[in-house]
């Protein structure tokens, strides 16, 4: 990953109040691995990158990996919990121990190893704040596709071709940035 790459991104989310707010309340929960990732980065980076307002996210979507309790009830217990924090962010929690299931893939190592069976390069970028207030952030592809603005698929996105089309074809990605370009093939 390009440390150019990487600062511009770190320095888009130290820009965004609401975003390091919504990193913070995740934060204060001290799961033992977690990040946000998907819509909650890529349209952070495509809005200003477009130098125009928030576009309105359906959810944020909370990674975790908890091999020790993989139950839906533990996340549903994490989102009131985020919930009671933050009530103006819509959360959605998600297990990536045992997302796999759901997939019908093999089981995930971390969360990194998840996001890499993600269908589009730009989605599969996450972010955590650290305790000592720094970011890491999570891109198995890279951050490249995300500051080009290029929807690419993954390695499993041309392996479920369909998918990634269906994807494409039901987001509102193009409408909402113009400049982005689909790229069909890696």
């Amino acid at each position: 990953m390009s440390e150019g790459h990487r600062q511009q991104l770190e320095e888009i989310f130290r820009a965004d109040d609401w975003s390091m707010g919504v990193l913070e309340a995740v934060a204060d929960l001290n799961l033992p691995e977690w990040a946000i990732g998907a819509g909650f980065v890529r349209s952070l980076v495509w809005d200003s990158l477009s130098s125009q307002e928030r576009t309105p996210l359906n959810d944020v979507d909370v990674l975790v990996f908890d091999a020790s309790n993989v139950a839906k009830e533990r996340e549903q217990q994490i989102e009131r919990e985020l919930a009671g924090a933050r009530p103006d962010v819509p959360w959605s929690v998600k297990n990536q121990a045992r997302m796999h299931e759901r997939n019908g893939t093999k089981p995930y190592q971390d969360i990194e190893d998840a996001m890499s069976y993600w269908l589009e390069t730009p989605t599969a970028v996450a972010v955590r704040l650290e305790t000592d207030q720094t970011l890491t952030i999570i891109a198995p592809f890279g951050l490249q596709d995300l500051f080009d603005m290029i929807i690419r698929p993954t390695p499993r996105g041309q392996e479920v071709v369909d998918q990634f089309e269906e994807r494409v074809a039901r987001k509102p990605w193009i409408q909402n940035w113009p400049r982005l370009r689909v790229m069909r093939h890696a």
